[in-house]
């Protein structure tokens, strides 16, 4: 490990970071709400230790290696989910704990949604885009974003953007360059959130709440600004907004460019991946549908079709946001959508889950398999759009699956055993590793009644889902330390 270099870079990425406390701080002077004192604090306490970092070793500059990635990557998301709390912590509305704090820190970086806040329509506006604003940054991943702006990252940059790009295959660049990379990706995310804040505007929202929905639309988070959520609007135009940038955002970005610059839709119809994924919204919508239907949830069809629409996109896609508690309805349907956000988005995306990809290997090898009972001499090769795929690259899907159902049963246990009952316990894990949000029985309207025990887990949970398991898991193999 090169400790002067990671020192040197984290130092730098702090210092970036710093400047994501201002924008609330203008916020609080523009509303008035007095919320600008914690903003401006926290701009000053992680900017100093940002630069304290950085000056003590800015003659650091050797080349990063993939071990230095995953270290750098780890270290700064653990780092900005505390300098993330500090502005809850400073603050005397919301009046929080620090356990509290760091969760709901963890939660909007993360871009879990689960939250421990209520009463958000009468919160400080600079509290609320201030959350908004950090699942936005957290979409995307600020170290892409650092890697698109500081070219003194270029050297290295790539073991940066492997270690926290997610999906299976991280060595893909869109463009020769990694800056290059990275700045295409940026210009894509934020076309998206301007193109959706106005669509947002134009359908009734006011301005405030239009680029606090956008931000946290794109980046697939679900944190809200009212307490009802989407409901809040009680209008179908919104919520047909918000379930088309939520599919849109749960797409591959790198797909999202091919598109855009070769001016073409075929590349959607074309790509594996992005089919199976249009197939697994519509048979899970479909499904919720039909449900909601034989059960006369509703009064009429229309409310059916309007509602199950919505929550089947919003959990599949690992979003959050919500227009009627799901968790109320028939039994099929809940287990059905939780389930569902274990797929989450496709690689690439700012969903959560395993990913589509992953899922779409998954099969294949099952059906591989059977084939392979009824023909034991034959050779059958797996194929993602007509192109063979390496049988490393499954066998890495298999471990990444494996890992991922052990670690999930682990942490059932770990939070059961802190007096959860199953239902709580099972979603509340489910809701964070798969940065989906809310969940089922106590933690289906909120965070905030369960222990704090159960938070710290769940904390781990939801940096170990976005971190894709490995990148977090890798620091804890001896193998890793060695030389």
């Amino acid at each position: 490990m090169h400790l002067g270099i990671t020192l040197r870079i984290i130092g730098v990425l702090l210092t970036v970071y710093s400047v994501t406390m201002l924008p609330p701080a203008v916020v609080a002077l523009i509303y008035q709400d007095g919320g600008e004192v914690p903003f401006f604090t926290a701009f000053a306490l992680i900017l100093a230790v940002g630069l304290l970092c950085w000056l003590t070793m800015y003659k650091h500059k050797q080349e990063l290696r993939v071990r230095d990635g995953f270290i750098i990557v780890v270290v700064l998301w653990s780092v900005w989910s505390l300098s993330g709390s500090i502005p809850y912590i400073l603050s005397e509305d919301p009046n929080m704990s620090v356990t509290d704090a760091i969760f709901e820190s963890v939660s909007g970086l993360t871009t879990t949604g689960a939250t421990v806040l209520s009463g958000l329509d009468d919160l400080p506006k600079s509290i609320l885009f201030y959350r908004q604003q950090q699942q936005w940054l957290g979409g995307m991943g600020i170290i892409v974003l650092a890697v698109a702006v500081l070219p003194m990252l270029g050297i290295g940059g790539m073991q940066l953007y492997r270690a926290e790009a997610p999906g299976p295959v991280k060595d893909n660049k869109l463009t020769p360059r990694i800056t290059e990379t990275a700045k295409a990706l940026w210009y894509i995310y934020v076309t998206l959130t301007v193109v959706c804040g106005f669509s947002y505007w134009l359908a009734g929202m006011d301005v405030f709440d239009a680029i606090c929905h956008s931000f946290s639309t794109v980046a697939i988070g679900g944190f809200s600004t009212h307490d009802s959520s989407i409901a809040f609007f009680d209008n179908p135009l919104i919520e047909m907004i918000c379930v088309f940038f939520m599919f849109f955002a749960g797409v591959n970005f790198a797909l999202h460019f091919v598109s855009w610059r070769n001016r073409s839709v075929m590349h959607y119809l074309s790509d594996a991946e992005f089919v199976f994924y249009f197939k697994v919204m519509c048979a899970i919508t479909l499904i919720t549908i039909l449900t909601l239907l034989l059960n006369n949830t509703y009064d009429s069809a229309f409310e059916a079709i309007r509602y199950g629409v919505f929550e089947a996109v919003s959990i599949s896609t690992t979003t959050g946001f919500a227009t009627a508690n799901y968790a109320a309805w028939p039994n099929l349907v809940p287990a059905l959508l939780l389930m569902g956000s274990f797929i989450g988005g496709c690689a690439g995306s700012t969903g959560g889950g395993v990913k589509v990809i992953r899922a779409l290997l998954m099969s294949k090898q099952w059906m591989r398999e059977m084939h392979r009972l009824i023909h034991p001499n034959a050779v059958f090769a797996i194929k993602v759009g007509n192109k063979p795929v390496n049988d490393r690259v499954v066998e890495a899907v298999w471990g990444f699956i494996g890992a991922y159902i052990s670690i999930f049963a682990a942490l059932l246990l770990a939070i059961m055993a802190t007096g959860l009952d199953f239902e709580t316990s099972f979603s509340a894990i489910a809701a964070s590793i798969n940065n989906l949000g809310p969940g089922l029985g106590a933690v289906a309207a909120h965070y905030a009644d369960i222990n704090d025990i159960a938070k710290w887990i769940l904390c781990l949970a939801m940096l170990l889902g976005r971190l894709e398991v490995f990148t977090l898991l890798v620091l804890f193999s001896p193998m890793f330390w060695r030389r």
